[in-house]
């Protein structure tokens, strides 16, 4: 749905918002992690419901979409934005690509594993906070593989069957896929890829 998103997802998101409930102001004022929820009264714009657009719904033709005009599409509200992780706020963080992501997260373990796995698998142009319903289905199939890849050493044998995971990919986005699809092999795993 449109509230999903690779950090969710692959599970770094609950990461990010603990680095920003420990930010100095968010101590100060007493935030939880709930506060950097798009999902969540009280941090979220509320006049968008964090969305970040109003959409009206149209009878007959395809829903129209405004960026909200009180949050200008941060999805959060205003005393939200105030608090800062190295001078990024949690919409920053959102609308953050991946490969940008990987140097910003190197410190932080829990978070940089998983976004270099999104890196290595060719989606370093996605951003952190992208919709779900705006991937297409090998992004979203990418997504579903790097998830796997970032649990390794925690799963059972398990069989992957991927239908045509590189359709519409440039040859070097091939390899990286391949070369990710290797380590689950190595890992102990059976992949099966269709391709026709």
């Amino acid at each position: 749905n449109s509230r999903s998103n690779p950090a969710i997802y692959i599970g770094f998101y609950d990461a990010i918002r603990d680095l920003f409930t420990r930010a100095p102001l968010s101590v100060e004022r007493g935030y939880k992690a709930g506060r950097f929820s798009f999902n969540v009264k009280g941090g979220r714009c509320e006049e968008c419901q964090g969305e970040g657009v109003i959409t009206t719904q149209l009878y007959f033709m395809p829903d129209v979409e405004v960026t909200c005009a009180a949050c200008k599409g941060a999805r959060f509200s205003a005393e939200t934005l105030d608090v800062t992780l190295r001078g990024k706020t949690i919409s920053d963080i959102l609308n953050m690509p991946v490969e940008e992501g990987v140097g910003f997260f190197a410190a932080e373990p829990a978070i940089s594993k998983r976004i270099e796995v999104l890196n290595d698998l060719g989606l370093g142009y996605l951003t952190l906070g992208q919709s779900a319903t705006t991937l297409s289905g090998g992004e979203a199939q990418r997504i579903k593989i790097a998830t796997e890849l970032s649990k390794l050493q925690r799963s059972k044998h398990t069989l992957y069957i991927l239908d045509e995971p590189t359709t519409g990919l440039h040859l070097a986005d091939v390899e990286r896929l391949l070369e990710c699809l290797n380590r689950l092999v190595d890992a102990g795993h059976t992949v099966i890829v269709i391709e026709h």
